[in-house]
């Protein structure tokens, strides 16, 4: 099991500790004997290996100027059973260039050699601006990470949906019957058929699930009108026969630019499993908020149990 290492974390800062004061012995000592020692550098061409490494790493540090500043940024490191790794960085001036801050970052690969923890890889680098490097910026990791320390993903906002599932029951067997590549094609034809009526519904394809769909809708009327539209037009469909089961529940929703999170997404999903092939079901919440009219007609409920959810849950047969 990987976990954070305490003793690689101190081992890692006696090696930038060695070099800061140029104690040779003592890098030496902590690199691996083995032949498979890697030391990548930050000058062109430094990617070296075995005693070349351990034989000359004293004389390669210390030529190094005077620190005038070796300041420690950022360090953690993990081990799982005999292996481990660590990553440090340090703000760094030099005598020779008083003016000048340069950012450096190690990365450590450890193994445990006879009980002791040996560097079999160091990778040292100084970061220059992605846009002098690839000409552009690439800021999508860094994006993601500033919205999670925010505590929410980029594009991210709360609303009211109603989730609706689809699925194509016994699709194994269908895709047998007919060949793989008859059945891509049939399934590919009828997403676009479920996309056109979703969409004239007011309502958003989300996402295929294999050989099922997710969509949205601002209420809940119009993914009833949805459902129904869906399941007719699949019975009028000359391709084969496909049965569907329809799952439907409204409530508060997490969105991000393309998709949809929360416990109302989980949920439409189990209610969807729950339903028999031709049957839409909805949640007790869907039902209500549709409200009495003659447009819809709603089989008795049923108490159910809902994978990942506690208690007893109703449901409804739209008919």
């Amino acid at each position: 099991m990987t976990r954070p290492s305490t003793e690689l974390l101190a081992v890692s800062r006696r090696w930038i500790d060695a070099i800061q004061h140029k104690r040779k012995n003592q890098m030496r000592n902590l690199l691996s004997e083995h032949q498979y020692l890697r030391f990548v550098g930050t000058g062109d061409g430094e990617l070296w290996a075995g005693d070349a490494v351990r034989e000359g790493i004293g004389e390669f540090f210390g030529v190094i100027p005077r620190f005038l500043k070796h300041e420690e940024t950022f360090a953690e490191a993990f081990e799982n059973g005999d292996s481990g790794w660590a990553c440090l960085t340090h703000d760094i001036v030099f005598a020779d260039q008083p003016d000048r801050t340069f950012h450096v970052r190690n990365t450590l690969i450890f193994a445990l050699e006879e009980g002791v923890w040996k560097i079999v890889q160091r990778h040292g680098s100084v970061p220059i601006p992605n846009i002098d490097f690839t000409g552009i910026e690439q800021n999508a990791i860094a994006d993601l990470v500033a919205a999670a320390r925010k505590g929410f993903s980029l594009d991210q906002r709360d609303g009211f949906a109603s989730i609706m599932f689809s699925d194509i029951v016994n699709s194994s067997r269908l895709a047998s019957m007919i060949g793989d590549r008859l059945w891509s094609s049939e399934v590919a034809r009828h997403f676009d058929m479920l996309r056109k009526i979703i969409e004239d519904a007011g309502g958003q394809f989300v996402k295929s699930l294999g050989d099922g769909t997710m969509s949205s809708f601002p209420e809940p009327a119009h993914a009833l009108r949805a459902a129904q539209a869906i399941l007719q037009a699949t019975v009028q469909s000359d391709g084969p026969v496909i049965a569907l089961r329809i799952g439907i529940h409204t409530g508060n929703i997490i969105q991000t630019s393309d998709d949809f999170f929360g416990s109302v997404v989980n949920k439409a999903a189990r209610i969807t499993a729950l339903a028999a092939p031709g049957e839409i079901q909805v949640s007790d919440a869907t039902r209500k908020m549709v409200g009495e009219t003659h447009d819809y007609r709603f089989a008795n409920a049923t108490s159910v149990e809902l994978q990942g959810f506690e208690g007893e849950h109703l449901i409804h047969r739209l008919g």
